[in-house]
């Protein structure tokens, strides 16, 4: 699997789905808040969510309510793109190697930079 250039904390944009005005996501932004490399998705603030029907429970001795619960559900990585900090728009990610020193060693850095507008994210 190749590696996922998006990483926590990062404003992403949905790309593709559904029209905001028929239900859907597309063209939303929101901030990731966990990133699955395993399964190739991310989870976003504000996307994607889904109705979930909990029953009460009394694990650990903390008597928990039932009831229906809005949460975020997971999108694959390839239906959201970074927004780009200059435009405001979504763009692809490049990255560029660059040799940092660091307590007197240089280390290879690796800098995601933004390919609309070649600013560092």
């Amino acid at each position: 699997m190749a590696k996922m250039r998006i990483k926590k904390g990062d404003l992403v944009q949905v790309i593709t789905g559904r029209k905001q005005d028929k239900g859907g996501d597309r063209g939303k932004q929101g901030k990731v808040i966990e990133v699955f490399p395993e399964t190739g998705r991310v989870l976003v603030e504000g996307i994607n969510r889904v109705t979930k029907h909990t029953r009460p429970g009394q694990s650990g001795g903390e008597a928990r309510a039932g009831g229906i619960v809005v949460v975020e559900a997971p999108i694959h990585v390839s239906n959201v793109a970074i927004v780009d900090p200059e435009t405001k728009k979504p763009t692809r990610v490049r990255v560029r190697t660059e040799q940092v020193e660091r307590g007197g060693r240089t280390k290879t850095a690796r800098i995601r930079v933004a390919v609309r507008s070649g600013k560092d994210i």
